[in-house]
């Protein structure tokens, strides 16, 4: 349990340090109009919150540290 605490720790620091600095995006479709059967779409590239980035990057320090210290209780 203790490398998969760690494992997990780590990308999830990866992953919030990505996000802070920019890498993470997703799409976004809004219907603008419908007629009929017929409808046109418009599809925006949106920034993932930075706040998920930090929010990684604690859980995941968080996470790692615990995954290091539960080791060294014997």
């Amino acid at each position: 349990m203790r490398i998969g605490l760690l494992i997990v720790g780590i990308i999830l620091l990866i992953g919030g340090i990505w996000v802070v600095a920019g890498g993470g995006s997703y799409q976004k479709t809004d219907t603008v109009a419908k007629i009929g059967s017929a409808k046109l779409t418009a599809t925006h590239d949106r920034a993932i919150p930075q706040w998920v980035g930090i929010a990684g990057i604690v859980v995941g320090g968080l996470v790692a540290v615990g995954g290091l210290a539960s080791g060294r209780k014997k």
